[in-house]
């Protein structure tokens, strides 16, 4: 004779479905108060406009980029010179020389300019 399993249905305390809602109403919860955050960080940039930098900002900027980038630049193109030619070291030696010339002249017309 097979067995047969009764299985009793019985009231639980607390189901999935249960879950489902409380997982709900806690995402709600979580939920305005996140968007309660957007609107305040949007009333402080609305209420904070940004001041733009003064020129001396964007000046000093330009010089360092002068100081890093030319000689950088032409000790790059110096050294592929050189390895595609194989004259190893003058293209390297008068193309940093030149790029370093060229900074300092830029970096003088940029003391020339007016900061504001």
């Amino acid at each position: 004779m097979p067995h047969v399993f009764v299985v009793a249905h019985r009231a639980a305390a607390f189901s999935y479905q249960d879950a489902g809602v409380l997982a709900d109403l806690r995402h709600n919860d979580d939920l305005d108060h996140r968007i309660a955050q957007a609107k305040a960080a949007a009333e402080m940039r609305v209420a904070k406009p940004v001041k733009p930098q003064p020129k001396g900002y964007a000046q000093g900027s330009r010089v360092l980029m002068e100081l890093i980038g030319a000689p950088l630049g032409g000790g790059i193109l110096g050294w592929a010179i050189d390895h595609w030619f194989g004259t190893s070291p003058w293209a390297l030696l008068i193309l940093i020389t030149l790029s370093i010339i060229v900074a300092f002249r830029n970096i003088y017309r940029i003391s020339k300019e007016r900061a504001e």
